[in-house]
């Protein structure tokens, strides 16, 4: 009796404090302040909840300030069907909305990835701002629609709207993207023309797209004119010269970084110069340098450690490349395959298929790039065994459809086995062979000394 007496008291304790939470979530929401609050503290999924709760209870009133709330938490938390049921009730209302909130809507449409919802509704605002067209300029090109972005920049300028900073910026990447370097030549020209030659996003856009076209020097140019360099500008510029064989460049100009009192550079930075060192065979740089990204911490960081990892193998050094893989946080397929390649271009093909089955037992999925570096550590009479497994695997996984896989199989049968082998994978290859195809088959026979075969 005492038993169900608690129970009951328990559950009406229960019953009321529900209510009370209910009153206090109400009356917050008559004031606005729970959704303020919630979006403040980024809790964006209970701020869409209270939204929810507003629509069952006509009695709080929504002010329109909230809408602005409610579609900033669309666009953090990625909900396209929130996003759509506010800006439908924002309809409904007869809300009259302003610049500031009609750009929210826009940006939140691009965000929650409907380019679509977002065109539509950039055709349907009577004005338009900087800030409208730019959004919609960035928006195409985070789908890889760079022509679009272009276009949509040639109708903001017909427009007599006149582009800022941001604006060029988006622009750049667009060229970068389509690969056009006159028409980057052309935007640079309207940024020097501009009032934002000498801003700093558009300038390290710059510099990133001279690098992507191989414009070195230009890169250098617009480096030399900014004034207070920021780690974008350090990093783009140090990137650009070890992709471009600049290696010695790219450490040079990391010391005057550090120089100039850049005492923490990031991830990428140290990826950059990682990968100059293991060009230029310097293990005594590598490893001071090693030293100063385990002391920030970035050890551990994917970038820097698929990097450092890849140098190391470089030097020969592949104890220490092991040891680097492993102290890498969740490494990737990227990071895989750079362990998987230093081991089968060492000739250690043993430690490669023993990484790769590690690789298979945590679940990746191996690409070509993978499948490659097996085959590469097979190409030795005595591995022919495991480089017919893996050749089985090719075909299981549908890898025999990549000529390149299919021209490095090739290769490892003419060193390994007999031409018989090698005659009928380039049979099943056939109709895909192309010129390297067709010259390690001529190769292969006079490797076997079957000249008559050609």
């Amino acid at each position: 009796m005492i038993k169900n007496i608690r129970s009951s008291v328990q559950f009406i304790g229960n019953h009321a404090r529900q209510l009370t939470a209910f009153t206090n979530l109400s009356t917050e929401l008559s004031s606005n302040g729970y959704i303020s609050l919630m979006c403040k503290q980024k809790r964006y999924k209970e701020a869409l909840e209270a939204f929810d709760v507003y629509l069952k209870n006509p009695i709080i009133q929504l002010e329109p300030s909230m809408y602005t709330n409610l579609i900033f938490a669309c666009s953090n938390s990625g909900s396209l069907e929130y996003g759509r049921k506010i800006h439908e009730h924002i309809l409904k209302s007869n809300f009259q909305l302003d610049m500031v909130l009609q750009n929210h809507i826009l940006n939140m449409y691009g965000k929650c990835g409907s380019l679509k919802d977002a065109r539509n509704f950039f055709d349907e605002m009577r004005q338009r701002n900087v800030v409208s067209w730019t959004l919609m300029i960035s928006q195409y090109i985070q789908n890889g629609q760079e022509i679009d972005a272009i276009t949509m920049y040639i109708q903001m300028l017909r427009s007599g709207h006149l582009p800022d900073h941001l604006t060029f910026g988006s622009l750049i990447k667009a060229c970068s993207g389509v690969g056009d370097a006159a028409l980057g030549l052309q935007v640079h020209a309207h940024i020097i023309k501009s009032e934002f030659g000498r801003d700093l996003i558009a300038q390290n856009a710059l510099i990133a797209m001279y690098t992507k076209f191989g414009q070195i020097a230009h890169a250098s140019d617009v480096f030399s004119m900014i004034l207070t360099k920021d780690l974008i500008s350090w990093s783009s510029m140090i990137a650009g010269f070890s992709q471009q064989g600049y290696d010695l460049e790219a450490l040079y100009l990391f010391r005057d970084m550090l120089r100039q009192g850049v005492y923490h550079p990031n991830e990428f930075i140290f990826s950059s110069v990682f990968s100059a060192c293991g060009s230029l065979l310097e293990p005594e740089f590598g490893r001071q340098i090693h030293g100063m990204c385990a002391k920030l911490g970035l050890g551990r960081n994917i970038f820097a450690g698929c990097s450092l990892c890849d140098m190391y193998a470089k030097f020969g050094c592949l104890q220490s490349a092991k040891m680097v893989f492993y102290l890498i946080e969740s490494p990737d397929l990227v990071s895989w395959n750079a362990i998987i390649s230093a081991f089968a271009d060492a000739g250690n093909a043993d430690e490669a298929i023993s990484f790769f089955c590690q690789m298979m037992h945590l679940g990746l999925t191996p690409d070509s790039i993978t499948v490659l570096s097996l085959l590469c550590a097979c190409a030795i009479p005595m591995m022919l065994s495991q480089g017919m497994q893996i050749h089985s695997y090719i075909i299981k996984t549908g890898f025999n459809k990549d000529i390149a896989v299919c021209n490095s199989l090739l290769s490892m049968y003419s060193k390994c086995s007999n031409l018989q082998d090698v005659f009928n994978v380039f049979k099943d290859m056939s109709k895909n062979a192309n010129l390297i195809s067709w010259n390690s088959i001529l190769s292969a026979c006079l490797q076997h000394k079957h000249p008559g075969e050609n």
